[in-house]
């Protein structure tokens, strides 16, 4: 847990937010949460206390910044461009890729595969050029 989510969930535990609450909206477990609750005795039954409007507030799942949300529209999970590209440079196996297809290069007859093109036929630029050109990769003989 980082630094930045502790202090999230501080904050959000004192305006009167449930665990369960505090743990959707920082992306983490509710026994995380909990647990940290009551070693920083900030425990205890607060469903007597008025929740605050958190409907369209959540938090940025690369840095932990607030991220306002627009009713009625997709929800924000990054506060900027930046934080998104990161966070799924840094978490290539969260991405649900549907599009993969398998072909095997009719240059070098080696397998690969493409994400999002079912129509691609090499495996490299280099190989669409010895395919096209021969092997020495010039265009023609040279008009000697």
């Amino acid at each position: 847990m980082t630094a930045l989510q502790k202090e999230n969930i501080k904050q959000m535990r004192g305006r009167g937010e449930s665990y369960a609450r505090i743990a959707s909206a920082l992306g983490i477990s509710e026994n995380t949460v909990k647990s940290f609750c009551r070693r920083n005795n900030l425990g205890g039954d607060l469903s007597a206390v008025p929740l605050a409007d958190t409907a369209n507030l959540s938090f940025c799942k690369q840095c932990g910044k607030e991220v306002p949300q627009n009713p009625g529209r997709k929800t924000k999970m990054f506060c900027t461009y930046h934080c998104r590209m990161e966070w799924w440079k840094t978490h290539p196996e969260s991405i649900s890729r549907k599009a993969v297809y398998t072909f095997s290069c009719p240059c070098c007859k080696t397998e690969f595969k493409s994400y999002g093109n079912k129509s691609r036929k090499f495996c490299s630029h280099a190989c669409y050029i010895k395919t096209r050109f021969g092997d020495d990769g010039k265009a023609g003989d040279g008009g000697e």
